[in-house]
C-alpha cells in the first residue's frame, strides 16, 4: 500500500461521489500534505460534522461551523536549554513518552527555536538547566534574551510547563527554569501544570511530573485513541552504538591509572585510560564521560557509627531489600553535603549551631559546600534509624569528566584527567567520592561503569582552517588534549593557541612533554603558561591573556574560536573579564559595547565554556 495520500485517494472508488471534480482535486492536494495522525484527526472531525447535519442537508452546510473549529489540531513542542546534556536527555525522554502516548510532539534545541514561533504554539514544555551562577545555558542565550526583549510576542493562547534542573547547593537554584516560567507568564501564557525544580537526583521528580504533564496535554489535545506501547520516562530508544546511557552504563575496564603531578606537588592529578573495545561507543572532542562510582566502605562505617547504626539494618531501595551499609556504598551520596541535608539534620538533632546556620542562607551554603556528610553528622551525636539516615541523603549520581582524548588518536579507549579531591578535617583526611574511587579504590584491570554525555556546546569549529584559542588551567587542560589530537589527525590547517596554568612548572605542568612535542611540530602554534607559585606575585592565565591582548584581539578578528575549561567560581569569571578588557583596549569599544561583543561571540558559538 502506498504511503502517499494522493495516490491512495486515486485508488478509491469515486463513483457517485458527492464532490465535484474541483472539490475532489482540492481535497486530494490537502490530504497529500497531512501526516497519518493529522489524517486520523481530520477523518474523525468530518465524521463528527456529518453526524451533526440534518438528514439530506447539503455538504455546503459544513461551512456554517465556526472557523475556529476547523483549525489544525494542536501539538506539544518540547524545548531544551542544556549545557552538559542532562536537560537534553530529559527532553528526549519526554518526547518519546509523549509520542508513545499518541501525542504529536516536536523536540527543539533552544538554539534552533525561533522565539516568535511561540505565538503559533498551543502547548510547550521547556526543560532548562542552569549554568554557572544563574546563567542560561549557552544554547539558550538567544531565546532567554529574546523573551526579555520588546520583540517577545504576546502569548494569550499558549499553555506551558517548565522543568528546571539544578543543584540546590548553589544560590541560583534552577534559575533558568524560573526565568522561562516568569517570561512566559509575563507574555500572557498560562501554565497547565506548576513548574518543578529538580535537584541533582532529578529522575524520580521528572518522571512524576512528566506523567502528570502528559496526561494534561493529551486530554487538552484530544489525541487519537490508537493503542500505543508505553515507554517509561528515561528509557529512550537509541541509535546503534548509543545503547549505553546514564540508566544503562557500559561495564568497561580500567587500563591505566598514572599520577602525572610531581612527587612534591600539593595536588594528586591522575591520567586515566579506560578500554571501550567492543562497546561500539563513540564520542567527540568536547564530550564528557559519565562514571558511576561506589563510595568508600570505610566512610560508610564512619557515618553509621556517628548515628548509632550497626550496618546490618535493612531497608528497601528501588524495590530491593538491602543492608544500610550496602545502601550507603552504592545507592546514596555520602561525601558532599548540601543545604537540605544540613537543614533536615538540624531539625532532627536539635543542634543549635546548625539551626543558626539554617537561618542564614549564605552561611548555610558556604558551610555545606566545604563540609562532608560525616562531619555534619558529627555536629551533635544523634541516634537515627536507617530510614531517617537515608532520608537525609541524596541518591548517588554519576560524575562527569571532560574527555582528554580523541578517538581518531586512541581508537577504542577514552582518557580522563582528574584531580583527587583531598583535604584535612582536623586530624582526619577527607576525599571526594568519585575522584578517590578512580584514583585509589579501582585498580588497573578492574571494571568501571561508564557512559558518554555528549556536549554540543563545546565543539571544535567545523572548518579546520579556523584558529582556536584554548584556555584551560589545571585539569581544565583535559578537553584541549582531545582538541589538539583531533586537529592533528584531521590535518587541520587552523592555528592553535593554548593558555595553561597551575601552581609550579616543575611539579604541575600536566602533559608537559606532549605540549612541547606539539609546539615543536607546529601543531600547537603558541603556548603561554602561568605558574602561580613560581614567583613572588601570583600569575594566572588571565594575566597571560592581557599580556598578549593585541595578538588575542587579532586572532578574534581573524575568526578564532575561544574555549575555556575549568573552575567556574573564579577562573572563568576572571578570563571573561580579561576578554572584555581586550575588546575595550584593542577593539576601541566602550565597556558596554565590549560586553555585548563578547556575549555575541557566545551566541555565535565562537566563545564556548565548559566550567564547573
Amino acid at each position: 500500500m502506498s504511503s502517499n495520500g494522493n495516490t491512495k485517494l486515486q485508488e478509491m472508488p469515486v463513483l457517485a461521489s458527492p464532490l465535484n471534480d474541483q472539490q475532489l482535486n482540492q481535497l486530494q492536494q490537502t490530504v497529500s500534505q497531512l501526516s497519518p495522525q493529522q489524517l486520523a484527526w481530520v477523518s474523525g472531525y468530518f465524521w463528527g460534522i456529518s453526524q451533526a447535519q440534518p438528514a439530506g442537508s447539503a455538504v455546503a452546510g459544513a461551512q456554517a461551523v465556526p472557523a475556529a473549529a476547523a483549525q489544525p489540531a494542536g501539538k506539544l513542542t518540547i524545548i531544551y536549554a542544556s549545557q552538559t546534556g542532562n536537560a537534553k536527555g530529559v527532553a528526549e525522554a519526554l518526547e518519546q513518552q509523549a509520542k508513545s502516548s499518541g501525542i504529536d510532539a516536536q523536540l527543539f534545541d533552544a538554539s534552533d527555536y525561533k522565539g516568535k514561533d511561540l505565538a503559533k504554539e498551543t502547548h510547550v514544555i521547556i526543560v532548562a538547566s542552569t549554568n554557572g551562577e544563574g546563567e542560561a545555558p549557552d544554547n539558550a542565550l538567544e531565546l532567554h534574551e529574546f523573551l526579555q526583549s520588546k520583540k517577545a510576542p504576546k502569548l494569550p493562547e499558549l499553555q506551558y510547563g517548565v522543568i528546571g534542573l539544578g543543584d540546590s547547593s548553589y544560590e541560583f537554584f534552577c534559575q533558568t527554569g524560573k526565568d522561562f516560567d516568569a517570561f512566559l507568564a509575563k507574555q500572557g501564557a498560562t501554565p497547565f501544570i506548576d513548574r518543578v525544580d529538580c535537584d541533582v537526583d532529578y529522575e524520580a521528580d521528572v518522571e512524576q511530573w512528566s506523567k502528570a504533564a502528559l496526561e494534561k496535554v493529551k486530554d487538552a489535545l484530544s489525541a487519537n485513541n490508537a493503542e500505543v506501547v508505553q515507554l517509561p520516562v528515561g528509557q529512550v530508544p537509541n541509535a546503534q552504538g548509543e545503547q549505553y546511557t546514564k540508566q544503562n552504563p557500559y561495564t568497561a575496564t580500567l587500563l591505566t591509572n598514572q599520577k602525572i603531578t610531581g612527587r612534591d606537588s600539593g595536588k594528586d592529578v591522575r591520567h586515566i585510560e579506560i578500554d571501550l573495545d567492543g562497546s561500539g561507543i563513540s564520542y567527540q572532542p568536547g564530550d564528557a564521560l559519565g562514571v558511576w562510582y561506589e563510595n568508600s566502605s570505610e566512610l560508610a562505617n564512619q557515618i553509621l557509627n556517628r548515628v548509632g547504626l550497626s550496618g546490618v539494618e535493612s531497608l528497601e531501595v528501588d524495590g530491593e531489600s538491602i543492608s544500610i551499609h550496602s545502601a550507603l556504598v552504592s545507592k546514596y551520596e555520602i561525601t558532599a553535603a548540601n543545604p537540605q541535608l544540613v537543614t533536615k539534620f538540624a531539625e532532627l538533632s536539635g543542634s543549635k549551631k546548625l539551626q543558626k546556620l539554617v537561618e542564614d542562607k549564605d552561611a548555610l551554603r558556604e558551610y555545606a559546600a566545604k563540609t562532608q556528610v560525616v562531619d555534619v553528622l558529627s555536629e551533635k551525636k544523634t541516634q537515627l534509624t536507617a530510614e531517617q539516615l537515608v532520608g537525609l541523603l541524596r541518591r548517588l549520581t554519576p560524575r562527569l569528566y571532560s574527555i582528554a582524548s580523541s578517538q581518531a588518536e586512541v581508537e577504542d579507549e577514552v582518557h580522563l584527567t582528574l584531580a583527587l579531591v583531598e583535604y584535612q578535617q582536623g586530624e582526619e583526611s577527607r576525599y571526594g567520592g568519585a575522584s578517590s574511587y578512580l584514583s585509589h579504590r579501582v585498580e588497573e584491570g578492574d571494571e568501571v561503569k561508564v557512559f558518554i554525555e555528549h556536549n554540543n556546546n563545546f565543539k571544535l569549529p567545523a572548518d579546520d582552517n579556523t584558529p582556536v584559542i584554548m584556555i584551560g588551567p589545571g585539569t581544565g587542560i583535559a578537553p584541549f588534549r582531545s582538541f589538539i589530537q583531533e586537529r592533528e589527525n584531521r590535518d587541520a590547517e587552523g592555528k592553535n593557541w593554548l593558555f595553561f596554568g597551575d601552581r609550579t612548572f616543575t611539579q604541575d605542568f600536566l602533559y608537559q612533554v606532549e605540549w612541547q612535542k606539539y609546539l615543536k611540530s607546529g601543531i600547537l602554534s603558541q603556548l603561554d603558561v602561568a605558574f602561580s607559585r613560581d614567583q613572588k606575585e601570583k600569575v594566572y592565565v588571565q594575566h597571560r591573556i592581557l599580556e598578549n591582548a593585541e595578538q588575542v584581539w587579532q586572532w578574534i578578528q581573524d575568526g578564532a574560536y575561544i574555549y575555556v575549561c575549568g573552575d567556574a567560581t573564579h577562573m572563568a569569571k576572571d578570563v571573561h573579564e580579561a576578554l572584555i578588557e581586550v575588546a575595550v583596549n584593542h577593539g576601541n569599544l566602550a565597556r558596554e559595547d565590549a560586553e555585548e561583543f563578547i556575549n555575541n561571540l557566545r551566541k555565535e558559538k565562537r566563545y564556548q565554556r565548559d566550567v564547573y
